[in-house]
């Protein structure tokens, strides 16, 4: 490979931070490095957790979007005024991700290089990603978007063919001290408006005091929001050790043969939690704990629910999904619904508190002052006069 001195005049010059998952990568980002990811369609949740780190230029060895479907994510970073870049095919290299974390790069002409002891050494091509490209892509999503459904479709029902069964059976009963029975019951996933969804629902989670469910990093959401998540559920991939540690209780959720990678982690901590094989997304799981505990009413927020949700979590099919939805039935409503449904008891009282708060100087000013005592009289006195 060559080294050179480059021109003064580069299209950016930073430390590259590089992780296989953008999740992961976010958590340690920040405003002055260039992110790399490996990452095809770009999804919105990823492209917000990107905007939230401040950072402005992205390198994705994948395709921002490939067509396949109408991801919104590389939109969202280009309205944002986001630099995209792609990593041209001839130029990648398998370990590409751990070569460049942590290295000084720069972005020349449609190549990336790495400074060394050596001056700067060129290491890929790359090609910058406009709006009329994504675009074109995005055109062509939506004519692929029936044979995709149809395919999803398909790939959902014959999955559920084949597991059925096991939704049919009730899970582990687990000795958890968090009581379900008779009580609502808020899952929160961090999907798609997630942040509106408990903004909306604030008077209603104040007033009933639901159980509250964190899905990994759906517990990191309700600490954001200074809620005290009564339920983690998970894998553990997401959940930040901060949420773990919040004194919540711990279920890890576990493949149907019993393995999970996540409870490694929740060991090291010193964390006592609850092992609970299951099929279908930690989401489903939470859900079918809180109905199979007796709940009166279960309320999701942020949940993956539509095709373009599951193809954004790399997911082909949503057949645990719609099973265990089934399998809920009326007990299940979204956060949306209970926004609509749902009026806050204490507005009128609120309101009189105000009210009251308004006439207290008032009443003190008339009672204290005499002029202002005067003037009450006379007006009390018209008034007598005037109505009689």
């Amino acid at each position: 490979m060559s080294k050179r001195k480059l021109p003064a005049a580069t299209t950016c010059t930073a430390v590259i931070a590089a992780d296989r998952m953008t999740k992961q990568l976010c958590k340690r980002l920040h405003s002055q490095q260039i992110a790399l990811i490996d990452h095809p369609d770009v999804d919105e949740m990823a492209a917000l957790s990107l905007l939230d780190s401040g950072v402005r230029i992205v390198i994705n060895l994948s395709s921002f979007m490939t067509g396949h479907y109408p991801a919104e994510g590389a939109r969202l970073l280009l309205d944002a005024g986001v630099s995209l870049f792609e990593i041209h095919p001839s130029s990648k290299e398998q370990n590409l991700i751990e070569l460049l974390d942590g290295q000084y790069t720069t972005i020349h002409e449609s190549k990336l290089f790495v400074h060394t002891e050596n001056g700067w050494q060129y290491k890929c091509d790359v090609q910058k990603v406009s709006a009329s490209m994504i675009a074109l892509k995005r055109m062509e999503a939506q004519d692929k978007l029936d044979d995709t459904l149809s395919l999803f479709i398909d790939n959902t029902l014959s999955y559920a063919s084949q597991e059925k069964a096991l939704f049919l059976k009730p899970l582990r009963p687990l000795p958890l001290r968090t009581r379900m029975a008779n009580r609502h019951v808020v899952v929160v996933a961090r999907g798609k408006h997630y942040k509106e969804d408990l903004h909306t629902l604030a008077s209603y989670i104040r007033e009933c005091r639901p159980v509250l469910i964190g899905v990994d990093g759906g517990a990191d959401a309700l600490l954001q929001y200074g809620y005290a998540p009564d339920l983690i559920i998970g894998d553990m991939d997401s959940v930040s050790d901060k949420a773990l540690l919040c004194g919540a209780e711990v279920v890890v959720h576990a493949f149907v043969d019993g393995s999970a990678p996540g409870k490694k982690r929740v060991d090291q901590l010193g964390i006592y939690c609850h092992l609970l094989p299951a099929p279908g997304t930690s989401e489903d799981v939470a859900m079918l704990l809180a109905f199979e505990q007796q709940a009166q009413l279960i309320v999701t927020i942020g949940a993956h629910t539509n095709m373009i949700d599951f193809l954004e979590k790399g997911r082909k099919g949503m057949a645990s999904t719609l099973l265990v939805r089934t399998k809920i039935g009326t007990k299940l409503v979204d956060a949306k619904g209970v926004s609509q449904l749902y009026q806050p008891s204490s507005s009128w009282r609120m309101w009189g508190l105000c009210i009251g708060a308004m006439l207290l100087p008032i009443t003190s000013a008339i009672l204290i002052n005499p002029v202002a005592r005067h003037a009450a009289q006379m007006l009390w006195t018209q008034w007598r006069t005037w109505a009689f």
